[in-house]
């Protein structure tokens, strides 16, 4: 009991910290990854650039595995059940498992297909191909790691997660550099090198993540399917993938009616939108280490320490986003010329500029109340509640900007509403108390 009932702010800031560096590496590596790449020439670094698109998308939809898994695990955990908890991650790993072997049979056959239905280019969607077919069997080992991420937060382990990712990584991006130019005396694999290297660091993470599992689980009869718990885990999956969902559709959708208003505009549109994505990392990883907490408290019956967690997260990432705010507004005129020096995009950067301002301090309040609400498994709440943010907000603002033609103020004024909806909805809901039981 007295684990879960004191949660002083440096608890948050050591569990951030961990959840911010598994945040944060992938995109950091597909820097590198395309920085290396891009010296092949145009039509590899195009290949790499849709191909990589095309593997996130498919696993964005499946970071139920993670965020999920940490939900129950961490009331089994706050319960004194770490069995139970384990238990939550071998059974993850199953469904991580099954749906990783069910995509590498979809998408092996059909890459040559997508890749020509979303490039007119054939060299490009060929390479692409090329790149997809080898890569994909890292996607086993990716939702694997996901597994092993959420289990091991509910449990409140913070280093071995760092180490698996970062060693992973790390492999790849020695592997990467030396395979695709062929340094060292290896060969000169090219695109096909970043493929390879992508799929061995993956693995290794996920194998880090299996082995682990193992070792905690004890013996063969912990390590069997249970139907029950699987069944329970994806019924909770159906709700955060609908909410993902909803996420894709507004970005997806704001940058189709960006690219309606000219090229300085959809670019100005997505350098904020990639700052954003960047932010969001960063306010992740507090709401991540809430919903821990929050979701261990429960699991304790400590009602009064969730609840004494709920508003220290939210200060805490309301904090770091009103400093991020005051940064990014002393910034504006300095900030956007580290991206670009056009004359045309960094005006029409000045637009969004100020919606990202004014819209950090709310994004502050609703991504650590996302997190008290997802580590009180009130998925299906928080389901409905961005449903009705995108299609009664969000869609309906980016119609009128487009028939309008509003421009950037408009596709930003309905992301405004978006998170300001949002904000309403999970603020009620965590007012009401409902959550906590």
């Amino acid at each position: 009991m007295s684990a879960v009932a004191a949660s002083p702010p440096t608890r948050f800031l050591r569990l951030a910290g961990s959840a911010l560096v598994v945040l944060i590496a992938p995109p950091l590596y597909l820097m590198l990854d395309l920085a290396v790449v891009g010296r092949l020439g145009g039509t590899e670094f195009a290949a790499l650039t849709v191909a990589t698109l095309v593997l996130a998308m498919v696993s964005t939809q499946l970071t139920f595995l993670a965020y999920g898994t940490t939900a129950r695990s961490a009331r089994a955990f706050g319960a004194g059940d770490r069995a139970a908890a384990v238990r939550e991650g071998v059974q993850a790993g199953w469904i991580a498992a099954g749906v990783g072997a069910l995509i590498v049979a979809v998408v092996y056959p059909l890459a040559p297909s997508v890749m020509r239905a979303l490039v007119p280019d054939d060299d490009v969607a060929a390479a692409a191909a090329s790149w997809v077919r080898i890569a994909v069997f890292g996607v086993p080992p990716i939702l694997l790691s996901m597994a092993g991420n959420g289990w091991m937060r509910g449990v409140q382990e913070a280093r071995r997660p760092v180490r698996y990712v970062t060693v992973g990584l790390g492999v790849s991006a020695v592997l990467c550099v030396v395979l695709v130019h062929g340094l060292a005396g290896a060969p000169q694999l090219g695109l096909a090198g970043s493929a390879v290297s992508n799929l061995v660091g993956q693995g290794l993470t996920g194998g880090a993540f299996v082995v682990h599992l193992v070792r905690e689980s004890g013996s063969g009869a912990a390590l069997r399917p249970d139907w029950p718990v699987m069944r329970a885990q994806l019924t909770m999956a159906r709700d955060l993938i609908l909410r993902s969902a909803s996420f894709q559709i507004c970005f997806v959708s704001a940058a189709a009616v960006a690219a309606r208003f000219g090229v300085a505009q959809v670019a100005a549109h997505q350098l904020v939108l990639q700052l954003w994505e960047f932010i969001a990392l960063l306010l992740d990883s507090l709401a991540v280490a809430a919903q821990q907490l929050v979701g261990a408290a429960l699991g304790a019956g400590a009602f009064a320490a969730a609840r004494s967690d709920a508003r220290r997260a939210t200060l805490l990432s309301l904090g770091l986003s009103g400093l991020l705010a005051v940064g990014f507004a002393a910034g504006a005129a300095v900030i956007p010329r580290i991206f670009t020096d056009d004359a045309e995009i960094l005006a029409a950067t000045r637009t969004p500029w100020w919606f990202l301002v004014a819209m950090l301090p709310i994004a502050g309040i609703v991504f650590a109340l996302d997190g008290v609400l997802l580590g009180a498994g009130d998925v299906a709440y928080l389901r409905t509640a961005t449903l009705l943010g995108a299609l009664g907000g969000f869609l309906p603002c980016i119609r009128l900007s487009l028939v309008f033609d509003w421009g950037l103020a408009g596709i930003w004024t309905g992301l405004l509403v978006f998170m300001g909806a949002r904000w309403a909805a999970v603020g009620l809901r965590v007012r009401s108390g409902s959550w906590v039981r």
